[in-house]
């Protein structure tokens, strides 16, 4: 399979650990795609619910998946700064159809003043009953919470201004690229 390139587009899914589809994101723009390692760029991208809703998302947003942390990270860059919305998730994969993970319903969201909240505890502990969250399971997610707040807190990897700024200007430059390629065809 040939993994997808810089520039262009994937849809994201995200599932229930019983496997059940729970949200799809349309297009998303690759921005780097390793082994490891995926980001992208959601910027008024449509997204369907489980139950068949569809909503646009308001801003851009830089994704941030890795094959080997339980988290996934979403930067929203706003007027008033950069919101993060971190889910608690299996590690990605990828195949032809989309990216893929699943979705273990504690998020840690950050607000652009640093605050920190948690949530979801409520729906992990629902959900962790009637899927029979094993109890390995349940130490990998806390421990990749810990892993998740010390990035945080020291402004690793996406929670570093010159991340976002670097992958930003990378997209900037990339929608400008092929809206000038598109225009050629016109």
């Amino acid at each position: 399979m040939n993994m997808p390139r810089e520039g262009e587009f994937v849809a994201i899914k995200s599932y229930k650990h019983d496997r059940s589809l729970h949200r799809t994101w349309r297009d998303t723009m690759v921005l780097k795609n390793t082994d490891n390692e995926f980001i992208g760029v959601n910027d008024h991208t449509l997204v369907t619910e489980d139950d068949g809703r569809r909503w646009v998302t308001r801003e851009p947003a830089i994704v941030y998946f890795h094959r080997h942390y339980w988290f996934n990270i979403i930067a929203m860059i706003r007027d008033n700064g950069v919101s993060y919305y971190c889910n608690l998730a299996s590690p990605f994969t990828m195949d032809k159809e989309a990216l893929k993970y699943v979705d273990y319903d504690l998020d840690v969201k950050v607000f652009p003043n640093g605050e920190k909240k948690l949530l979801d505890v409520d729906e992990y502990q629902a959900h962790g009953l009637k899927w029979e969250y094993s109890e390995e399971l349940d130490m990998i997610l806390k421990s990749n919470v810990k892993v998740l707040v010390d990035w945080i807190n020291n402004a690793k990897g996406p929670f570093s201004k010159e991340y976002i700024d670097l992958w930003y200007r990378r997209y900037r430059m990339l929608l400008k690229t092929n809206y000038k390629e598109n225009e050629s065809f016109l």
